[in-house]
């Protein structure tokens, strides 16, 4: 958090110093940055929550289709397909992470956390964590704030945007603001919370941004089901008391170095990955194609 913490340790410091929780940092920052009251920031917390939960009532219960064709209900099918590989707790954290997602993806309103393509995540998260130990709202607030600030320092120190650092920048980076609030809301300590943030790290490091035909839907929505789960087993990994071994500022500043010396290929540009398979550039075609077609006729205007 630059102007407050640019590490965690320092974050850690500071909460061993005064005895703070880890969201009280974050809430002065927001109170210092913004201008507003306490009770402002809260309320925007609520609405924020609010939008996150519509979101994956939406996908889960309305038309998610969308205009390019890749988009097909997918968490309506997961939540109710037949043959389960998962838990109902399992599969309700994927099909939630989905269905949010699928609300972008469809032009529905969503909190970019942080960012637009990786949407899903925080949604499915937190109403899952919320219904399986009956949190209250008050509770996930906090783990938001915590989240924010965890979002804060890897901007600072690496990046949030797939653009520059590829996808372990959108959904790595959203994966372990998830397992922090995850930790934080469950009572962990300081130090399993940040174990949190690094164990995810570790897991996404190196993810590329490939997004076929140049949309946020192929693969970005199942990746932000991968990544809401592998921020549940690192948030269990970690309030276990396992030890990352790398400290998360250093997974932080690996994940900035891999995002560096990424081709530029492999950051949102559709040029390689899974955007530059036959499949994928068939669809590239296609979706061209339709934008053609419903351009306005120049003569009959």
């Amino acid at each position: 958090m630059s102007l407050l913490f640019n590490d965690f340790a320092s974050w850690e410091k500071h909460c061993q110093a005064t005895g703070e929780p880890l969201y009280q940092a974050v809430l002065a920052y927001e109170v210092e940055q913004k201008g507003r009251s306490e009770e402002d920031i809260w309320a925007g917390l609520q609405r924020a929550y609010e939008v996150m939960c519509d979101a994956v009532k939406t996908g889960l219960t309305q038309d998610m289709t969308s205009r390019s064709g890749m988009v097909n209900n997918g968490a309506k099918k997961v939540a109710g397909a037949p043959v389960t590989v998962l838990s109902p707790e399992f599969q309700q954290l994927i099909s939630r992470a989905l269905g949010a997602k699928e609300v972008n993806s469809c032009m529905g309103r969503v909190v970019a956390a942080p960012t637009a393509g990786a949407s899903g995540i925080l949604p499915g998260i937190l109403t899952t964590i919320q219904e399986l130990h009956g949190l209250d709202d008050r509770k996930i607030h906090e783990g938001l704030l915590v989240a924010a600030g965890i979002a804060l320092i890897i901007e600072t120190n690496a990046s949030l945007a797939g653009a520059v650092g590829g996808c372990q920048a959108e959904t790595g980076s959203a994966a372990a603001m998830g397992a922090g609030a995850i930790v934080y809301c469950l009572g962990g300590t300081v130090e399993q919370t940040f174990a949190a943030v690094a164990i995810t790290i570790q897991c996404m490091l190196g993810l590329i941004c490939d997004p076929v035909a140049g949309l946020v839907e192929v693969p970005c929505i199942v990746r932000n089901a991968s990544a809401a789960a592998i921020a549940f087993s690192s948030a269990q990994i970690a309030i276990a008391g396992v030890n990352p071994v790398i400290p998360v500022d250093q997974c932080v500043m690996a994940l900035g170095e891999v995002g560096q010396s990424m081709e530029t290929r492999y950051k949102e540009t559709a040029l390689g990955g899974l955007a530059n398979t036959p499949r994928g550039r068939e669809i590239e075609k296609l979706v061209l194609v339709q934008d053609v077609e419903i351009l306005p006729d120049e003569d009959s205007e």
